[in-house]
């Protein structure tokens, strides 16, 4: 004999304020094996646990079904609350109350109560089938990989390390820094990003526990939480760092001068370069793809310059695979195509700039020594107009979403305008002024009430040159009257974006992102930085758009996962993963491909039929891998995939208990 108790939760007026808790409970005293019923106010509460725990003692109740809210938030509470009322974890059930009915219902008391009472008899159907699950244990690489060498990254990495394990930092670019390395001042305090960003990059550096792989990129991830096998591809850098000291003698004598990326176009740079004089490693690497020895087989003046031999020209792709116990993803982020906005003459008009473009225009190590001038005649411009959300907030051209620090990095540039340029004008042009941060606010009224930046609500419709000057045609919605600016210089406020390869960098790591390429966190409140696969933590603009200051509070979150993770030797798998019945497996391997987490392979096996041996292949689960999602079951053609918790004879009882 079955004894199910179930328990009805008020949640305060969330479920109670519409559902008729007290009729809920009663009517499932009717349902077959339920000996027990209570209803309470806060069942998630300390108090309504002992009230399970004791029930269960006193009724001897062998299962138990909680009506609240979602699984999602307290599934694992009730789990261990039955574990310590002497219950298998597993013989529980939850029926959601709350997402399913009172709050998608709440002018419908009596219907919404109707439907409690039938999705409280379909989990009491399904508990009733349910058997006791046992977990298992895993050993845990005591290794971390943090991809990306941002701030993010950085501080990730440093905080994993400080905990005594061992860090592994990849980064795609010759140098660790990221964006931040390319800012001139942080708002709002206005101290110098290098200030803060170059020392890290340091302390990374000569961390005993951390080893940089720049110039390197992820090229496949398998294994599971706490044993991720990843094979990274280090790029040819055409310099051997063992040999090189970093001296800059072979960059003085390049004669092919390109395009700075590091610049943002408004520089330029050799073939073989740093890029920058803070760069760390301090050794440069060779851009093949325009050097003159590999596109005309002649040059290599950087070889016969070097005084330890260090440049190798015969130097190629390595690929090296290492196991790691936890992954943190720190990749960053991109800029918005601006080219998007024709209107604005972006890529156009030498004097429309992006934002990124104005911060090394100020940055004193930037092209211009920190002088504000234009591109076009390199003269001081006068008059100044920022254009925000280029490309945030917009459905038909850019992003629907809200960039977040581009309201506070704009009155930063006006700030640092009127600064450099004291006689000059600076015109603001917003849709509305977010500054959601300690300070913020107060930042953004000094730029107006000190600074006199001029701020103008409305979009800008049209820029266009006229001469030497720019024309900036928009309309200021707050007196609705048309404005036009004669400007001799146009910056963009483009949104931040996620990295172009950000899609493909989470399909090989196995883990999902959403509409934008951002990825996704597990919860976006109890799981920020967690990611549907097990191991796998986020940190910073990888997950959307943030300023500095939460992007280093996420990275320090994930690197307290990791060390947490780290803490323990062993871990508990979930038992609630996918299991195939041999014998009706046709070995057809649709499971495979539709697996999200590439948990599934295949194996052989050997049978005897008519006295002769037989060999199959037929699918297997890797438990360490399997997230429990039942992609694989309900692909199943010959029903051999079976998900424990939701088998299909659990699903159907269900099926059958809403169709009474």
């Amino acid at each position: 004999m079955k004894r199910v108790g179930v328990f009805v939760c008020q949640c305060g007026s969330n479920i109670g304020g519409v559902v008729d808790v007290p009729r809920v409970a009663e009517v499932a005293k009717s349902f077959p094996n339920v000996v027990f019923t209570q209803e309470y106010k806060y069942t998630c509460s300390e108090p309504g646990q002992e009230m399970i725990i004791q029930a269960i003692k006193e009724h001897r109740l062998d299962r138990v079904v909680v009506a609240s809210c979602s699984p999602r938030m307290h599934e694992l509470t009730f789990r261990k609350t039955i574990a310590r009322g002497g219950l298998n974890p597993y013989m529980f059930e939850m029926a959601n109350l709350r997402e399913h009915c009172s709050w998608v219902h709440p002018d419908r008391p009596q219907e919404a109560t109707e439907k409690a009472i039938d999705l409280v008899r379909k989990a009491v159907a399904k508990v009733s089938r349910v058997v006791p699950l046992q977990t298992s244990s895993i050993p845990i690489t005591k290794r971390a990989l943090v991809v990306g060498g941002g701030i993010a990254g950085m501080y990730a990495a440093l905080d994993i390390a400080d905990h005594g394990h061992e860090v592994v930092l990849v980064e795609k670019e010759a140098t660790i820094g990221g964006k931040m390395a390319l800012l001139d001042k942080t708002f709002p305090t206005l101290d110098c990003s290098a200030c803060i960003c170059t020392p890290r990059m340091v302390d990374v550096a000569q961390h005993p526990n951390i080893t940089i792989m720049s110039y390197s990129e992820l090229e496949s991830v398998t294994g599971y939480i706490g044993n991720f096998d990843v094979t990274i591809r280090k790029r040819a850098k055409y310099v051997d760092y063992s040999k090189c000291t970093g001296c800059g003698l072979c960059e003085t004598k390049c004669p092919t001068r390109v395009i700075s990326e590091f610049e943002q176009g408004m520089g330029t740079r050799t073939c073989i370069y740093k890029p920058f004089p803070q760069a760390v490693p301090n050794k440069p690497v060779i851009d093949a793809a325009n050097c003159r020895f590999f596109k005309t087989g002649k040059c290599k003046i950087c070889e016969k310059m070097c005084p330890t031999g260090a440049v190798n020209f015969e130097d190629r792709d390595e690929l090296v695979t290492e196991r790691f116990g936890a992954i943190v993803m720190a990749t960053g982020f991109e800029l918005f195509d601006w080219s998007a906005y024709g209107e604005y003459g972006a890529g156009y008009y030498k004097d429309v700039i992006t934002s990124m473009q104005f911060e090394r225009l100020v940055n004193a190590s930037g092209p211009t020594g920190g002088k504000i001038k234009r591109p076009s005649d390199q003269k001081i411009p006068k008059t100044i107009v920022f254009v925000k959300c280029v490309g945030s907030r917009d459905e038909q051209k850019g992003k629907k979403y809200c960039s977040r620090v581009c309201c506070m990095y704009t009155a930063k540039h006006a700030t640092q305008a009127r600064e450099k340029i004291p006689e000059g004008e600076v015109y603001v042009f917003y849709m509305d002024v977010r500054t959601p941060g300690k300070m913020y606010d107060e930042f953004y009224t000094r730029t107006t009430d000190e600074y006199g930046a001029m701020y103008i609500r409305g979009r800008v419709s049209k820029i266009y040159q006229l001469g030497n000057k720019l024309i900036v045609r928009g309309e200021d919605t707050l007196i609705g009257k048309p404005v036009e600016i004669e400007a001799d210089l146009v910056v963009l406020a483009t949104a931040m974006v996620p990295v172009r390869t950000a899609p493909e960098i989470a399909q090989k790591v196995g883990f999902s992102y959403d509409k934008d390429g951002f990825f996704t966190e597990a919860h976006p409140k109890l799981q920020p930085v967690d990611t549907n696969t097990a191991g796998i933590f986020l940190a910073g603009c990888c997950q959307g758009p943030k300023d500095i200051p939460d992007t280093v509070a996420q990275a320090c979150a994930a690197a307290s996962k990791v060390g947490s993770l780290f803490s323990r030797d062993s871990l508990t798998t979930n038992p609630m993963i996918a299991e195939v019945n041999t014998a009706l497996c046709s070995g057809c391997q649709l499971c495979i491909g539709i697996c999200p987490y590439r948990a599934i392979g295949t194996r052989t096996i050997t049978e005897r039929v008519h006295g002769q041996d037989h060999i199959r292949v037929v699918a297997e689960v890797n438990s360490g891998l399997c997230q429990g999602c039942g992609a694989c079951t309900a692909e199943c053609r010959s029903g051999a995939m079976n998900l424990k918790g939701f088998t299909n004879d659990q699903i159907m009882a269900e099926v059958d208990a809403a169709c009474l």
